[in-house]
C-alpha cells in the first residue's frame, strides 16, 4: 500500500521567471498573439501601474512560496512524484490531442525550452505508472498512453521549468500526467476531480508501496496568446492581459477550507470565462488530496506578467 504524503500546486510560465524578465516575455507573447490574429493586442492599462519596486516586493511572496514548496517535497522523502499539467501544442500536435494521457516510459529529458538552458534526465516510476493506467481504465477513464516522447524530450512548459525549480536534483522518479486545457472541449471540472479520486484509490491499492507526492502545474487566471478565444464570450469583460482576481481568491479560499469538491461543481464555461482553464490540473490534485485543507502560500496578480500567480501546499 502506498500513500499520498504531500501535494502542491503552482502557477508556471512567468511565475518561474524573475520580474526583470517579464516585460520581454510579455512582448514576445503579444507578438505570438499578432501571429494568430493579425495585430498585437493593446496593453492592459494596469501594466503601467506596476512599478519595478512594487512587483519585486510582491513577487517575493511567490518566491518564498516556491521555496516552501520545494522544502516540503524534499522533506517528504518521496518514492515517486506525480506531476499533472497541460500541453500547449508542444508535446502533442493537432494530429492527436489527447484529453487525458499518462507517460509509461522509463525516463525523459526535460528543460526550459522557451528560455533555454540545460536539460536534466528524470527517471520514471514505471511500476506505479502502469498500475495507475490499468486502474484508470478499469474505472472508465480512457487515457492515452505515451511510452516514448520524441527524442525522449518532455517539451511542455507546464513540466520542465517547474521540475527544475522544485526538483532541481532530479533525484525523485517523476510520472507525468497530461490534462487537456487549451483546446475545446476539455475535460470538465467534475471529470478532473473524479480522476484525482481514482488516482487516490489506485495509489492506496498499489502493492509497490511507498510515499507519493502530487504536484499540479498551471493557472491561475490569465488571458494570453494561446487562449481559446474562439470559444470565449467575454461575458465578464475580460480580454487579453486580464486577470480575474476575485475569482482567483474565491478559488483559493475554497481550497483553504478543504472544499475542493465544491470547485468540481464549476462548469467548463466558468473556467473559460474567468481565464481559469489550467485549474483542471489543480482539480485533479484536489480529488487526490480529498478534504485536506490547503496552505495558500501566496497569491499575487501581476499584469506585467499577464497572470494571477498562486502557490499552495497540502500535507494530508
Amino acid at each position: 500500500m502506498a500513500e499520498i504524503v504531500v501535494g502542491g500546486a503552482s502557477s508556471h510560465a512567468f511565475a518561474l521567471m524573475e520580474p526583470r524578465e517579464w516585460d520581454g516575455f510579455r512582448q514576445w507573447n503579444r507578438r505570438l498573439y499578432a501571429q494568430r490574429y493579425g495585430q498585437e493586442p493593446p496593453e492592459n492599462p494596469r501594466v503601467a501601474q506596476e512599478s519595478d519596486l512594487e512587483i519585486e516586493q510582491r513577487y517575493d511572496a511567490i518566491r518564498r512560496g516556491l521555496e516552501t514548496l520545494q522544502q516540503a517535497f524534499e522533506q517528504a522523502e518521496l518514492d515517486a512524484l506525480i506531476l499533472v499539467g497541460d500541453d500547449q501544442e508542444e508535446q502533442f500536435t493537432e494530429e492527436n490531442v489527447p484529453q487525458l494521457a499518462i507517460y509509461l516510459g522509463s525516463r525523459f529529458l526535460c528543460g526550459d525550452y522557451i528560455r533555454g538552458g540545460a536539460e536534466q534526465e528524470y527517471r520514471c516510476p514505471e511500476g506505479l505508472a502502469w498500475h495507475l493506467f490499468l486502474s484508470f481504465v478499469e474505472e472508465g477513464f480512457d487515457l492515452s498512453a505515451c511510452k516514448k516522447f520524441r527524442e525522449d524530450r518532455l517539451k511542455a512548459h507546464a513540466f520542465g521549468p517547474l521540475l527544475q525549480r522544485l526538483v532541481p536534483k532530479a533525484d525523485i522518479p517523476v510520472l507525468p500526467v497530461f490534462v487537456e486545457a487549451i483546446h475545446v472541449p476539455a475535460p470538465t471540472p467534475r471529470r478532473c476531480y473524479a480522476l484525482g479520486k481514482a488516482m487516490r484509490e489506485a495509489i492506496r491499492a498499489w502493492r509497490g508501496g511507498g510515499r507519493v507526492g502530487i504536484l499540479a502545474s498551471g493557472g491561475l487566471s490569465h488571458f494570453t496568446a494561446g487562449y481559446p478565444y474562439r470559444y470565449f464570450e467575454g461575458i465578464h469583460g475580460f480580454s487579453y492581459g486580464s486577470i480575474s482576481e476575485d475569482f482567483d481568491r474565491w478559488v483559493l479560499q475554497q481550497m483553504a477550507e478543504g472544499q475542493g469538491e465544491k470547485l468540481a461543481e464549476l462548469s467548463s464555461k466558468d473556467l473559460l470565462e474567468h481565464g481559469e482553464i489550467e485549474l483542471r490540473s489543480w482539480l485533479v490534485l484536489l480529488g487526490a488530496i480529498g478534504v485536506a485543507k490547503a496552505q495558500v502560500l501566496a497569491y499575487e496578480p501581476f499584469y506585467r506578467a499577464l497572470m494571477g500567480m498562486g502557490v499552495a501546499l497540502w500535507e494530508p
